[in-house]
């Protein structure tokens, strides 16, 4: 296997949209409405600057794809944040590790100080591309948080942990006395 990892265009989308099909169909790693078009995914998926969606390419099949860029505008640009899926039948051969890394390279390329992701849902086993991330950052991922199930009578979703709160500021600058991290210490 020979993955070739670029910008994703439109005339991808046609390759992408199975792959998002199936993984947000199946209803349980992206919180993603069940009944996602193609129109409404592809303006999800397929951002534009200073986002960047990409897809893994080997032999001209598109085998997974991520999307990335800043987690917030304004305040929040100084923080990445990423999204993978892989297709199916490309599961368990790597890709997601693949991206994973090629998202931790474009993120520091690009200054940020650190990703967050928003979601990583419980369920995703298979989801290695976010372990990637953990395994080359100083700090390990921690829950923050649970969603109740469809089926789950509760009505609240209740921190499982507090979260760290960020000293780091925008990017080119900090907010407090620390001095800005240099760029291989998250």
């Amino acid at each position: 296997m020979s993955v070739e990892i670029r910008p994703a265009t439109e005339a991808d989308w046609p390759r992408i949209w199975p792959i998002v099909e199936a993984v947000v169909g199946a209803g349980d790693t992206y919180a993603y409405p069940l009944d996602l078009t193609n129109d409404a995914a592809k303006a999800l998926w397929l951002q534009q600057p200073p986002g960047q969606p990409v897809v893994a390419v080997d032999a001209g099949e598109v085998l997974g794809t991520a999307k990335m860029g800043p987690n917030r505008p304004g305040n929040g640009d100084h923080i990445g944040t990423a999204s993978f899926m892989v297709g199916p039948a490309a599961r368990g051969r790597g890709v997601g590790r693949l991206l994973g890394e090629y998202v931790v390279r474009w993120h520091r390329e690009r200054g940020f100080h650190g990703i967050q992701f928003n979601a990583v849902v419980e369920a995703n086993t298979a989801a290695d591309a976010p372990a990637v991330v953990s395994r080359r950052s100083k700090r390990s991922r921690s829950l923050t948080g649970r969603r109740p199930s469809r089926t789950s009578s509760a009505t609240s979703v209740r921190p499982a942990a507090r979260p760290r709160r960020s000293t780091c500021g925008r990017r080119g600058g900090s907010r407090s006395s620390d001095p800005p991290r240099g760029r291989g210490e998250w």
